[in-house]
């Protein structure tokens, strides 16, 4: 062997850096197929934040209830028939009554009444289980009629605000210099503007008719604070050991943004676009309810608009029930929104989402060695 493949130090050989990579590559392991390669991927990204998130019943509970409103927007309106005026009486109250026709006089046959040797047959009342507005119009067609349009507005609003403030706030915290000052001064102007008289004049100018429009007009004002927050924590985690041992190698800024950086503020993006969405919801059935935005046929706020001066659910307490139903369901969906931010916090714990690869068992559980 040469004098440059080997020399004595320490009573030792040292060996050459092809020889010593060659000898960890054969001794390092067994090589995998692509199949499993295939299979640890999946653990590692897929099945193993399952488990993760499974195991926590704020993360079941809120994605049931998003489901079921992401079923009610796709699927509902294809299986159930569009609301119209005159398909029930006019306040109808809801699980009363509401399975039969309409006669050619105007009047309303209740097969619920019909009874059968003496006995009502009250299970027949579902045809109109939620009851019906001051126009006929079923209340439970109209929710499920316009989920599509505020699910719509929720996905456009919750992108536009946190893509915006993740691409701007991760940058200004991570370049630094003057990509910081342009950026945080852009953003300081935006967030001096005032949000609600904005968003009217620029509704009152260029009226928005599609849905993700007003998702996206309304998450104008929405970014400027979690980019300022994200700013802040990338100038900490910017000066993490890691984060500088990954600057050391040379690897690529995007690198080093997108594996050591953006996964550290995921659970923080997670619950501000919950945030995001829950003010999209809230901000458009404001809008919708005091007439600013154009007006829909199916929408939560035209809804509680209608039965407030239409129905005067606020005075007629027996048309509340006209002004309760899309205000429930505003709730619900704001409370699975929050529920599943929550649980994802966990999902994106390093430490946690190990413990749970190639095992099904809870938190205290150890993979297997």
């Amino acid at each position: 062997m040469s004098p440059t493949d080997e020399s004595s130090t320490d009573g030792g050989v040292q060996l050459s850096d092809d020889q010593l990579f060659g000898q960890l590559a054969d001794s390092d392991s067994v090589e995998l197929s692509g199949r499993e390669r295939l299979a640890r991927i999946l653990d590692a990204y897929v099945l193993a934040p399952g488990r993760v998130a499974w195991n926590d019943w704020r993360t079941r509970l809120g994605i049931l209830i998003i489901s079921l409103f992401v079923l009610a927007g796709t699927i509902g309106p294809r299986v159930i028939e569009a609301p119209a005026t005159n398909q029930a009486p006019t306040n109808h109250p809801p699980f009363v009554g509401g399975f039969g026709a309409i006669t050619e006089e105007g009047g309303w046959i209740d097969l619920a009444q019909v009874s059968l040797g003496g006995v009502s047959l009250p299970w027949l009342s579902i045809e109109f289980p939620l009851g019906a507005d001051n126009y006929g119009s079923p209340i439970g067609r109209q929710l499920v009629h316009a989920t599509p349009d505020m699910l719509e507005m929720v996905v456009a609003g919750a992108i536009v605000s946190v893509g915006f403030a993740t691409l701007i706030g991760v940058t200004a915290g991570y370049k630094g210099g003057r990509t910081d000052s342009v950026l945080m001064s852009l953003t300081d102007i935006v967030m001096t503007m005032p949000g609600l008289p904005l968003v009217i004049v620029i509704a009152a100018i260029y009226p928005p008719r599609q849905a993700w429009l007003v998702g996206v007009i309304l998450a104008i004002d929405a970014w400027p604070g979690l980019a300022r927050a994200l700013r802040s924590q990338v100038l900490t985690l910017r000066q993490e050991s890691y984060v500088e041992a990954s600057r050391t190698m040379g690897l690529p800024s995007r690198t080093i943004l997108s594996r050591d950086v953006i996964p550290q503020l995921m659970p923080y993006v997670l619950i501000n676009a919950a945030q995001a969405g829950r003010k999209v919801i809230f901000e458009s059935v404001a809008l919708y309810f005091l007439g600013v935005l154009p007006f829909t046929t199916a929408n939560w706020g035209i809804m509680m608009d209608t039965a407030y001066s239409e129905a005067f659910a606020l005075v007629d307490l027996g048309n509340f029930y006209q002004i309760l139903w899309p205000m429930s369901a505003i709730v619900i969906i704001s409370f699975g929104f929050i529920l599943f931010s929550q649980g994802m916090d966990r999902v994106f714990n390093p430490r946690i989402r190990a413990r749970h690869a190639k095992t099904v068992g809870g938190d205290d559980e150890q993979p297997p060695t």
